[in-house]
């Protein structure tokens, strides 16, 4: 009888490689950054899966919540519009396919040489701190760093609503 997990991991995986497709291959900016959203919501349950709850979290979280919100409101703030692509030239498809191969070949190859370890989530359990010894760096060591990421993003925000303000005032003038 296979584990739950097993089959639990290959939906997962099979629905963020989906959602990866589908940020790069739309159109249109917003369906695109929802399709991230639900990428980056596939890689927090890899994380559950892994027993790694606090990367799952913090993958909702900062990256599902934060991010994709702040993308999705500068999207909507500089009203992106899709527009025609020019096709695929042969070099491109030529290296893409290459690509392509070279990354299957490489993860078939790793695959065929991992032995499955049955006590891999109690190894990680004992190996990894704890959540507490998390929370005592972010708020010791690293709150400066965290901070001045917080102040980044909202300039960078903020930015953002003053160039399309300007923006806005030039086509009145015209």
């Amino acid at each position: 009888m296979t584990d739950p997990r097993d089959l639990l991991f290959s939906l997962f995986a099979v629905f963020t490689v989906a959602c990866a497709l589908g940020v790069v291959l739309n159109r249109n900016a917003v369906a695109s950054a929802l399709s991230l959203l639900l990428c980056l919501v596939g890689v927090a349950g890899l994380f559950a899966l892994l027993d790694a709850f606090l990367l799952a979290v913090l993958m909702v979280f900062v990256y599902a919540g934060a991010v994709v919100a702040l993308f999705l409101f500068i999207i909507m703030l500089l009203d992106v519009k899709g527009g025609e692509r020019k096709p695929f030239g042969a070099a491109t498809v030529v290296a893409g396919t290459l690509a392509v191969g070279l990354l299957t070949t490489g993860v078939l190859t790793v695959a065929r040489a991992a032995t499955p370890a049955k006590d891999a989530p109690q190894l990680v359990a004992q190996n990894f701190p704890k959540l507490k010894d998390y929370a005592e760096l972010l708020f010791t060591q690293y709150l400066l760093p965290v901070q001045v990421v917080g102040f980044l993003l909202l300039i960078a925000m903020l930015g953002v609503i003053v160039l399309s303000k300007r923006h806005e005032g030039l086509e009145d003038i015209k």
